[in-house]
């Protein structure tokens, strides 16, 4: 037997044989081992933190033109017929050779529709107009371009060179007043936006004016991230002479709060 000396205070404590140690042993063993476990369960078991909602995924299409590149950045979550719309287009190689048709220093410059040779391509049908999404035709935003019906927008785009807020969406009473649907922005290039703005322009073709010279015209554009798709047969084909849809008429100087946001043929 191994004794225990004297505990404090003078109580002498039982003895004990080195087999009673055992059963302690074993019971601690057995509490650690089952602590283990546990842990171990606690760690699989702890739920992570729920994902934070991620940001809506903004398509980037670059436009290559002869005057230069720049990039848009669309937003699905705000106009998804107006995006769908234009990002079909561009899939289908709609866009690569038309020109910048309507060049406005200090307002906006439209394109889209129109060959090099100034004929108007075939489009799809229209589009509903979404011009109520909130979004405003600030400096470097891209809109829909239509004419006086709010809902007859196609192929037609124009960039806002500057803060065009007699565009934005008041009512749906009728189309002057129920705005332009904005539907991304230049996030890249708007210097290439400002150059094309800057070119003299003059009378051609179907136009008695506006069309820069020399002509801008779009060599090409890309959906960023994804392969070009061979051009649609609807892209190279030229449709009979018929209306074709614009932005607002050009604003008077000296008379800008005054005149109408009515879409007009180009003045």
């Amino acid at each position: 037997m191994t004794a225990i000396g004297p505990a404090k205070g003078g109580i002498m404590p039982r003895m004990f044989h080195r087999h009673d140690r055992l059963p302690m042993l074993r019971a601690l063993l057995a509490s650690a081992l089952l602590a283990l476990p546990a842990a171990a369960i606690a760690q699989q078991t702890t739920k992570p933190a729920a994902p934070v909602p991620g940001a809506v995924e903004h398509p980037r299409v670059l436009v290559h033109t002869t005057q230069g590149d720049f990039t848009l950045e669309l937003f699905p979550e705000k106009a998804p017929k107006s995006v769908a719309n234009f990002l079909q287009y561009v899939r289908d190689g709609f866009y690569d050779g038309t020109v910048f048709h309507r060049v406005v220093d200090g307002y906006m410059i439209q394109g889209g529709l129109y060959s090099r040779d100034l004929t108007q391509r075939r489009t799809r049908a229209a589009i509903p107009s979404e011009a109520d999404n909130g979004l405003s035709n600030l400096r470097g935003t891209v809109a829909v371009a239509r004419g006086t019906d709010a809902n007859s927008g196609t192929a037609q785009f124009f960039v806002n060179l500057v803060d065009n807020r007699r565009l934005d969406y008041v009512s749906n009473q009728s189309g002057m007043t129920w705005g332009f649907t904005v539907f991304g922005k230049v996030v890249s290039g708007m210097d290439t936006v400002d150059k094309i703005a800057k070119l003299p322009t003059r009378p051609q073709g179907p136009f008695v004016g506006d069309v820069p010279n020399p002509l801008v015209v779009i060599d090409a554009a890309s959906v960023i991230g994804e392969e070009k798709a061979a051009p649609a047969a609807s892209a190279t084909s030229a449709a009979p002479p018929k209306p074709a849809t614009n932005a607002p008429a050009k604003p008077t100087p000296k008379k800008v709060e005054k005149k109408s946001a009515t879409p007009s043929t180009p003045a």
